[in-house]
């Protein structure tokens, strides 16, 4: 039987992927992908808040174009930014990808 964190994690990952915005699917879903699983109850209210963002400022944030709000100057966000994104591409792209 699924619990709700579990839940709450599929319902992340396909919002992840779900952005509207390619660069911020790849970045964010490919995070989800691999790290989800394993977060934290803390880290993933930390990462839905992140998604609440718009993906502008997210990708705006993870270049360092703007500077990253203190909200979301976390140890996730800077794992975020050091996961190797290029080294998951051919991992497909998104839930369920072949």
């Amino acid at each position: 039987m699924e619990t709700t964190l579990d839940i709450q994690r599929k319902r992340l990952q396909l919002r992840a992927w779900r952005r509207g915005f390619k660069e911020a699917d790849l970045i964010l879903g490919r995070f989800a992908d691999a790290r989800l699983a394993g977060m934290s109850a803390d880290e993933i209210a930390q990462f839905e808040a992140l998604l609440d963002e718009a993906d502008g400022d997210i990708y705006d944030w993870y270049l360092g174009r703007q500077p990253l709000p203190a909200e979301f100057d976390t140890p996730l966000f800077a794992a975020i930014k050091a996961f190797p994104v290029a080294d998951h591409a051919a991992d497909g792209d998104g839930p369920g990808a072949t």
